[in-house]
């Protein structure tokens, strides 16, 4: 199982992702987007495709807005053969947003409604822990799992969507202490998304777009409450990890 992790032009939790995949089996590589660009038959020896978080190109035009651009001159035909075949793509934080940026999620060259990511309804960077529930859990990212405690980072990171977005597409709402929806309220939704979204899939599930990194919580002593329980290894982001070794199984 081999895992290719996008790096360049301000990307720079590539290290922290490849990391995640490693621990639980995968071997891969950090290539950086020129490269790619180059040599894009390199795809064909990776099963993954993963777009870290970051700040690409400084976010200067909007959050992943440049670095899909450059994605999608180059190397946008390639990227969809990518996920037409049994593999699978994740993109983290920014990479979430170059994947909306992109159009590949919830679906590309289709008519499906279009979505964005706009600023967060605090109108700063919100840092801190959130809740989640799997809503989508047919796909390979997020099958076994109910819950997630997992770190955001972002400002712009509310998901807007057309009210006739199929259901299936969403696979990551944020909820509140006692694990129902936050329905937009301030810090168990930290952005204002509707539905309360966190992350996004595409038809299949194969392709997951998520706000949250999961990367941040590999082991049990990233989480805030690690003390409560100084005998468990992993954090929750572990899970989603384990689940795209365990598809290629």
């Amino acid at each position: 199982m081999r895992v290719i992790v996008l790096s360049g032009y301000g990307i720079n939790c590539e290290d922290e992702t490849l990391h995640a995949f490693e621990v639980v089996g995968f071997r891969g590589s950090i290539v950086h987007i020129n490269d790619l660009i180059l040599n894009p038959k390199q795809l064909d020896n990776y099963q993954v495709f993963a777009i870290p978080g970051g700040f690409s190109f400084g976010d200067d035009t909007g959050s992943g807005n440049a670095m899909a651009k450059k994605i999608m001159i180059n190397l946008y035909d390639q990227l969809l053969n990518f996920i037409s075949k049994d593999k699978l793509m994740i993109g983290i934080c920014n990479g979430c947003q170059i994947l909306i940026n992109l159009g590949i999620i919830p679906e590309a060259n289709t008519k499906e409604p279009e979505v964005a990511l706009i600023e967060n309804n605090t109108g700063s960077y919100e840092c801190r822990w959130v809740d989640v529930k799997v809503n989508n859990k047919s796909s390979p990212w997020l099958r076994n799992i109910t819950t997630l405690h997992l770190p955001v980072a972002h400002q712009e990171g509310k998901f807007m969507i057309p009210n006739n977005i199929n259901n299936n597409y969403i696979g990551l709402q944020y909820i509140n202490n006692n694990k129902w929806l936050a329905k937009g309220k301030f810090p168990y939704n930290p952005n204002g998304s509707l539905n309360d979204i966190a992350a996004l899939t595409n038809k299949y599930g194969n392709v997951l777009a998520m706000m949250p990194h999961p990367e941040r919580a590999l082991y049990h002593y990233h989480e805030p409450n690690w003390q409560n329980d100084i005998f468990k290894k992993y954090g929750d982001g572990y899970k989603i990890f384990v689940n795209a070794k365990n598809y290629f199984k």
